[in-house]
């Protein structure tokens, strides 16, 4: 989804540079959340993956061997066979004793894919042993918990992130700094949805079936593919005040784990949005949508619609198309941010943990019918 950078039209409209996104929309940077400055730009950087349980290790691991600047040293797994498969594609040591990470003063970050109810006690080991984290969403299995490593990552000072691919995507970027500029005028209710056929091809009956167990992943599908979405709308529009919702399992291929489910958000702002998300849709071709006063955005199948009168050619009837350029993935920002480069628009612990008690507010409202704020 990354989109070349593109000149605004002749009528006026300036180009949205990365660096004016950043001021503009107080993206978090290596400075401004105190995180650690690396010394050295582009210098050489050696990794650990610890767990490798998700189903986008694959591609993790992928991008980790096209990088030159990074040495993957160890690979560890509870599941001795799963390390041994990923090791020899890293051509990396398959270990059985975290210490050996942990004590090793050359392995710098750690790349953490494990299930869910795994996370708190490899990221706690993690940050004590001062090692920069990648973290797989989401971040924990409840809003205790994911507070709990917030506050230990932050306590090592090590730098952070997650897979909330969707922050890279231009159209979000370009709708959160109109947003931020007042081009909306008052934001009245907003829409995202993130759904595809997961439990109607059976994605998780065989190597990732913990992916479908909530005791391990935390949530079935409503939160597997809502926190992406979660995170763009509470990334646009600020933090949640109560939700409401309604989950189900469909299929039941997979028990009475959740399978699609809607939510309901009341913001601090006053705005109000819906979430859908799921694994039983065979289409999902509105995935976001954005109503103010003054401008209307809708995202159909990939493409952004936007009317503003105050735009050049925002006339909402063809896809807008002057979007700013694409940071890349989120693994990427953070093996360059350990790299030494400056000013990644990395997601905070904080962020994390935030959408994590979100996320669980709205399986708690769904199991009482009810309004529940996030703990």
């Amino acid at each position: 989804m990354k989109a070349k950078d593109e000149t605004r039209s002749e009528e006026g409209l300036a180009r949205l540079t990365r660096r004016q996104f950043l001021r503009a929309t107080g993206v978090a940077t290596v400075a401004a959340t105190g995180l650690p400055a690396v010394l050295a730009a582009d210098q050489s950087i050696t990794v650990a993956l610890v767990g490798c349980a998700h189903i986008h290790t694959a591609s993790y691991v992928g991008l980790l061997t096209q990088r030159e600047d990074v040495t993957v040293k160890f690979v560890w797994d509870h599941d001795a066979a799963r390390a041994n498969k990923y090791a020899r594609q890293l051509e990396a040591k398959a270990v059985a004793d975290l210490d050996q990470i942990w004590s090793d003063p050359a392995v710098t970050a750690v790349v953490i894919c494990s299930e869910t109810n795994r996370h708190r006690d490899l990221v706690l080991a993690a940050a004590r042993a001062g090692k920069h984290l990648f973290v797989e969403k989401p971040l924990g299995i409840t809003a205790q918990e994911s507070r709990e490593m917030a506050d230990a990552i932050e306590r090592a000072n090590r730098l952070f992130t997650t897979g909330y691919f969707m922050r890279s995507d231009p159209k979000h970027i370009f709708l959160r700094a109109e947003i931020a500029r007042g081009a909306f005028g008052m934001v009245t209710r907003a829409r995202g949805s993130n759904c595809h056929n997961g439990s109607l091809g059976g994605w998780f009956d065989k190597e990732f079936r913990w992916m479908a167990d909530p005791s391990i992943a935390g949530f079935g599908g409503f939160g597997d593919l809502g926190t992406h979405k979660l995170d763009i709308l509470m990334w646009l529009l600020g933090d949640v005040e109560a939700v409401s919702a309604d989950l189900r399992a469909v299929t039941h291929r997979y028990g009475e784990c959740d399978e699609t489910g809607e939510g309901l958000l009341q913001f601090q702002s006053g705005i109000i949005a819906t979430l859908g998300a799921g694994w039983v849709d065979v289409a999902d071709p509105v995935q976001l949508m954005v109503s103010g006063t003054t401008a209307h955005a809708v995202v159909i199948n990939g493409q952004l619609f936007y009317q503003n009168a105050h735009v050049p050619g925002a006339d909402g009837k063809e896809p807008f198309k002057h979007l700013p350029p694409a940071p890349r993935e989120p693994i990427q920002q953070f093996l360059d941010a350990v790299a030494g480069k400056q000013g990644e628009p990395l997601v905070t612990p904080r962020e994390a943990a935030a959408r994590v008690a979100v996320m669980e507010a709205l399986y708690r409202a769904s199991s009482r019918r009810a309004w529940v704020k996030p703990a």
